[in-house]
């Protein structure tokens, strides 16, 4: 474990799908299944922190797991923060979380019974402080490829939900966030500068994780982040775009240095992990 200052931290970033089996199944066993999942992971990258995008919270779809607690736990990590970007299921009914501060759930939280889908972190670090940024959302939706049940794949009409933000300012030194950005370019790229202007103002050493939705390292090109990893993370069973990322301010880039950690195969979701061993000068 690391102490305070850090020295060396793994951080992995992973879009769940709501703990969603590839290819889907009518029958699908949904706690083992995301289980099984995330000690695969947990194995594979041993980590300090993880960022999870895409997280169900008590929905019915999913066998109403309060799916961060379940990763968390099943990766032997302590501490951990949900916050819902949505009350209601994406894609059907859903209204918008006026209170994010408030809608945060914790590992030392009561536990609401409502249903929500979100963004979370684990951690094996003290969190000394919890951030939320509201980074707003495209007015348009777009049609999606999502996997059949039945395999392949099909088009659907989404319209985009609030983006947010989830940041922890650990007792180690670091401040890490994470979040899930708009399908739709150019909004994307507004909320990740719009979020980078904000975490500047934050203290510790920042590191952002996320699925931005962007591609071809453009949030490099286009915010003061870098990132640090280049791997293809989507679609998991054949891979051949970046949508995920790890990165930190370009001002600090040259005292970070990097080490990949091996990509690994689970059963679920299609994005598949992406993580890196970071040392700190």
């Amino acid at each position: 474990m690391v102490v305070a200052p850090a020295q060396s931290m793994r951080i992995i970033s992973w879009n769940l799908l709501h703990g969603q089996v590839i290819p889907p199944t009518s029958d699908q066993d949904w706690r083992q299944s995301l289980i099984t999942a995330a000690k695969t992971v947990a194995d594979n990258y041993r980590p300090d922190f993880i960022g999870l995008q895409e997280v169900d919270y008590l929905q019915p779809r999913s066998a109403e797991i309060n799916q961060t607690q379940l990763v968390a736990e099943s990766m032997g990590l302590k501490y951990w923060a949900y916050l819902p970007t949505i009350f209601g299921t994406p894609g059907e009914k859903w209204e918008k979380v006026k209170d994010l501060q408030r809608a945060v759930i914790t590992q030392n939280s009561t536990p609401t019974k409502t249903m929500s889908y979100g963004i979370g972190i684990a951690t094996n670090q003290v969190i000394k402080k919890i951030h939320v940024k509201k980074l707003g959302r495209s007015i348009i939706g777009l049609p999606l490829l999502i996997p059949k049940d039945n395999g392949g794949v099909r088009f659907i009409y989404v319209k985009d939900e609030p983006r947010v933000a989830l940041t922890a300012e650990l007792e180690n030194g670091l401040t890490i966030t994470t979040t899930h950005l708009s399908f739709a370019p150019v909004v994307n790229l507004y909320q990740l500068n719009r979020l980078c202007f904000s975490l500047n103002k934050l203290p510790g050493k920042q590191v952002l994780t996320g699925d931005l939705n962007i591609i071809a390292n453009l949030p490099s090109r286009f915010s003061s982040y870098r990132s640090l990893a280049k791997q293809m993370t989507y679609p998991s069973w054949k891979e051949k775009i970046q949508f995920d990322y790890i990165m930190v301010p370009k001002s600090s880039v040259n005292s970070i240095t990097t080490t990949p950690l091996n990509t690994v195969k689970t059963n679920i979701s299609d994005h598949t992990p992406i993580g890196l061993e970071l040392r700190f000068q």
